[in-house]
């Protein structure tokens, strides 16, 4: 058996063709570099080439010129901003001492104030991040019944509730369900009935209430530019309280973050009542319809509120819903058309029909 034709190395290092035997203790099996001891034979294996392989193409982000618009943008403002401050304070000082001492000190009050509303956006951007992950982290612990880390999120948990009185009953019973419960997904069920359910209960007169107003506002308003902004007021605040309710307390910034969130998960979850068979055989029977005279579009406009509160509860629980039942509109619906027996009458047609 001959080793392989001469190549560059071969070339390089003047070894001339030769015979071996491949159980000789001569011959090393060897793809390094290094040099050849003395009548030493070196295999190198040949390494397979794809001809038909094509290189992976290197994806480049797109230049983000909005970015760039809005960077230079921002700092214009901040210049002609900080040199009007500048020359307010230069002409106070101009016109008497004591005036421009007087800006100074109101300048420096307003850059406290601003460092103030910076730190409360990160610490509320801060705290939503937290909320989504500990989210994931108990559902990836519930799916595969991992008591670790089912342990490990609900400590978290019970720490993002620290110091609220209406879950210290709650975060007693967890504790000790810890230390005895040993399946994750069954200690992620407890945590929803002794540390959230309370909370549930709440989001949900929250959501119940918001609805009631709108349908009562937008049904009694004349003129649908006051329905709007009471529609869009109302889901606004709405989504406030559920996130202060779960822990959020979101700022501005967080806030808008926050409403994005629930805009998203209105859409992937299908619009206003998609899924909810009960809502819509209710407006098949035609309830907003019948209504009309008294209810008009309050009735859609209290379902898309109800909707949109779902969603919200969905986005800023700190946990997913394994054990519990998730709101659906129709709980809404039941509580919001309570005390109309025209709507109530339907309401319980449209269930025989469900059963």
């Amino acid at each position: 058996m001959t080793d392989r034709p001469k190549t560059k190395e071969t070339a390089h290092t003047g070894r001339k063709p030769t015979a071996f035997r491949l159980d000789d203790g001569r011959v090393r099996l060897d793809d390094a570099s290094s040099d050849l001891l003395s009548r030493e034979t070196r295999i190198v294996p040949a390494r397979e080439e794809d001809g038909d392989s094509v290189p992976a193409a290197i994806e480049r982000k797109p230049f983000r010129w909005g970015r760039l618009f809005a960077a230079g943008l921002a700092g214009l403002v901040s210049l002609a901003v900080g040199l009007s401050i500048d020359a307010l304070i230069r002409d106070l000082f101009s016109r008497s001492d004591w005036l421009g001492f007087l800006g100074v000190g109101l300048a420096a009050l307003a850059a406290l104030g601003l460092l103030g509303l910076a730190i409360r956006e990160i610490a509320g951007l801060m705290r939503l991040s937290r909320i989504d992950a500990l989210r994931d982290e108990i559902a990836a612990a519930a799916e595969r019944d991992d008591a670790k880390a089912a342990k490990a999120g609900l400590q978290s948990l019970m720490q993002l509730y620290h110091g609220r009185p209406e879950t210290a009953a709650g975060r007693r019973a967890l504790s000790q369900h810890l230390g005895e419960v040993i399946d994750g997904r069954d200690l992620v069920i407890l945590a929803e009935r002794d540390l959230l359910k309370p909370l549930d209960e709440q989001a949900r007169r929250f959501v119940t209430e918001s609805a009631k107003r709108v349908s009562v506002v937008t049904a009694l308003s004349p003129r649908a530019l006051v329905d709007l902004l009471m529609v869009l007021f109302e889901n606004l605040r709405l989504i406030r309280r559920l996130s202060a309710l779960y822990g959020g307390r979101p700022g501005f910034v967080g806030f808008l973050r926050l409403s994005r969130s629930v805009a998203a998960h209105l859409a992937i979850t299908g619009g206003m009542a998609a899924g909810d068979t009960l809502v819509s055989q209710v407006l098949g029977h035609g309830l907003a319809a019948r209504l009309s005279a008294r209810l008009g579009e309050g009735v859609v406009n209290g379902l898309l509120t109800a909707r949109i509160g779902i969603a919200a509860i969905d986005v800023c629980r700190p946990s997913p819903f394994v054990g519990a039942r998730r709101p659906a509109v129709s709980d809404i619906m039941g509580e919001l058309f309570k005390g109309d027996p025209q709507a109530k009458a339907l309401l319980e047609e449209a269930e025989k029909e469900k059963k």
